[in-house]
């Protein structure tokens, strides 16, 4: 019997250009300086391009270990910390699904793209949703929250702690959470882009459910991501009807893999990997150390950005540090200044959701000096090219005088 081979009878043919991916990516990296993904440190990147089997021993291990690093990172003792295959989307998804559903009552507090998610997500799990909504570039205020928890009974509130789209920073997270205690619901946080940026206390504030992703603040991968519940939240997850909508979201059989190492799918080993390293990093510079890090370099990045003539869009007390959002100056075509700071000094930031800005990043490998000078120049000469009177040697020394006389740089194991 013989096997016929389909062979040149196929009807798609094999794609003309095979080219690896190395052929495909610029001959020097692009300075990553946007809203995320972030540079990676160096064992990071190693990390990342180890696979070993995702059962056993060695990986129960690895899991503990970025448990309990995360618990620093989240300033947490609850048990309940799970990592995600999937981006702080699915985090949040997580969150929502196992803690909610219909005839739920949920009040999200919206000042952009993401806290806005939070809310569609919410309803895309039958939940009745109701927002506090503020005007683009404006925060969420202690008086908005009193008036909308008197206005109804809520199950959980969502708030983010900065909202990349608009630059909006909150710090006031804890008396937030304690006016939602009072009233007997659950909090949850959005820490994607500030956790061990900015200061966060999960036990201490109150918070039931915190969510980050690996490509932000932990300069980790893009699709790892992490959640961690109080256990004021694990009982309703507990208590939540089964099935849920998401199989592999499923906090509790989740917890399967990361609470008692049995098999629930096939782990992003490499990710995990990766996220241990991240977190190992982290914990080795302390969240003190860290954060005082990413202050001096916002700073610096906000002293140099005005030197350079520009606006920053939100009034200090709400401004966001960690993805640092500037005013579009007029006559200058933010695209077409951004594609030459690529194609000539390689430093890409971002664009925005719908709002006359670019926004520039300062998270992780982001904050370190050498970054810092780079994209001030890169920025400042793009401008000038675009016909702006950039003061680009006034805005190098801002950066010079914000950052201390002594090493600013902490250890990059």
């Amino acid at each position: 019997m013989s096997l016929a081979i389909a062979g040149d009878a196929m009807s798609v043919p094999v794609p003309v250009d095979l080219r690896p991916v190395h052929a495909r990516l610029p001959a020097e990296p692009l300075l990553l300086m946007g809203a995320g993904p972030t540079p990676l440190p160096r064992a990071v990147a190693e990390a990342n391009a180890v696979v070993i089997n995702h059962l056993g021993p060695t990986m129960n291990g690895v899991v503990e270990a970025v448990q309990a690093m995360a618990r620093y990172a989240f300033q947490t003792e609850s048990e309940r910390v799970l990592g995600i295959a999937g981006p702080a989307s699915a985090a949040m998804e997580m969150a929502l699904a196992n803690l909610i559903g219909p005839g739920s009552r949920v009040l999200a507090l919206v000042t952009g793209t993401f806290s806005g998610r939070l809310a569609e997500m919410a309803r895309g799990v039958g939940a009745e949703v109701h927002t506090v909504t503020t005007p683009l570039g404006a925060p969420v205020t202690l008086d908005a929250v009193d008036a909308a928890l008197r206005d109804g009974t809520y199950d959980l509130v969502t708030m983010v702690q900065g909202e990349t789209s608009t630059g909006i920073y909150h710090p006031h997270i804890e008396a937030v959470t304690q006016k939602v205690r009072a009233h007997g619901a659950l909090m949850l946080v959005d820490a994607v882009c500030t956790l061990t940026t900015v200061p966060l206390e999960m036990d201490a504030w109150g918070v039931d459910v915190v969510v980050t992703g690996g490509q932000k603040g932990l300069a980790s991968i893009p699709g790892v991501s992490l959640i961690a519940f109080s256990e004021r939240a694990w009982a309703r997850v507990e208590a939540r009807p089964r099935p849920i909508p998401h199989w592999c979201l499923d906090a509790r059989r989740a917890w399967g893999f990361w609470g008692e190492h049995r098999y629930h799918y096939t782990a992003p080993v490499p990710g995990i990997l990766a996220i241990h390293e991240a977190l190992r990093i982290i914990c080795e510079e302390t969240l003190p150390v860290r954060i005082a890090r990413h202050a001096r370099c916002t700073r610096a990045l906000q002293d140099a950005v005005e030197a350079l003539g520009l606006e920053l869009f939100a009034p200090e007390e709400w401004r966001l540090g960690s993805v640092l959002a500037i005013r579009r100056p007029q006559g200058v075509d933010a695209g077409r200044m951004r594609a030459r700071m690529v194609s000539s000094h390689g430093v890409e930031i971002a664009g925005a959701f719908g709002l006359d800005i670019v926004r520039i990043g300062q998270m992780g490998e982001q904050c370190r000096a050498e970054a810092l000078f780079r994209t001030v120049h890169a920025l400042g000469e793009a401008l000038r090219a675009e016909g702006f009177d950039a003061d680009v040697p006034a805005a190098m020394a801002a950066v010079a005088v914000a950052l201390p006389s002594g090493p600013l740089d902490t250890p990059r194991a």
